[in-house]
């Protein structure tokens, strides 16, 4: 009776957060993760080794401002340290857990543009897509717009950058140290 109980309890405390089993994502990552250890922040540090695109990943739970989820088998957990202010966490994962694959569309691309994708980095020429596949979405805290002619992106702790793109959307120079 006590199992019972607290198993209706779980799935009460769950049902109120909206993340029932059958509701949280799974799929592949959107884009090239870096991860320290099992945390993966939204400022996805260049330097940190990586996670490619198309990994497999599920999310398990969501917590105040942190995902726990498995990619490829291994768990894993997905911080909003930057921008909580403006995206909720569960809008945030679902930019990053995405249904197809991104490997068939990463093996269309431009030799030399699949090149930086597979080393996690940005190159002029690049749209905008390809850049977040590549390096990640911007933290939220720093570019607010997806559409902004300019991304702040950091390689590590310190170190940030920006993309410039141009009127066509691609990327037509990088500013600072990726």
């Amino acid at each position: 009776m006590k199992k019972t109980l607290r198993f209706a309890v779980a799935t009460l405390a769950l049902a109120a957060q909206g993340a029932l089993a059958e509701d949280l994502p799974q799929g592949y990552t959107c884009c090239n993760f870096h991860y320290e250890k099992d945390w993966i922040s939204d400022a996805n540090w260049r330097y940190l080794p990586m996670i490619p695109a198309g990994a497999k990943i599920k999310v398990l739970d969501y917590g105040m401002n942190r995902a726990s989820v498995e990619i490829d088998g291994k768990p894993m957990r997905i911080g909003q340290d930057y921008g909580r202010r403006q995206e909720t966490l569960q809008q945030f994962i679902q930019k990053l857990v995405v249904k197809n694959d991104p490997k068939a569309r990463i093996a269309k691309y431009p030799d030399r543009v699949r090149a930086a994708v597979k080393e996690g980095k940005v190159i002029p020429g690049m749209t905008r897509e390809q850049v977040i596949i590549a390096v990640g979405y911007p933290p939220t805290h720093r570019t607010p717009s997806l559409d902004s002619t300019v991304w702040n992106l950091w390689a590590s702790r310190t170190g940030r950058y920006e993309v410039h793109f141009n009127s066509k959307g691609t990327v037509e120079k990088l500013v600072g140290n990726q």
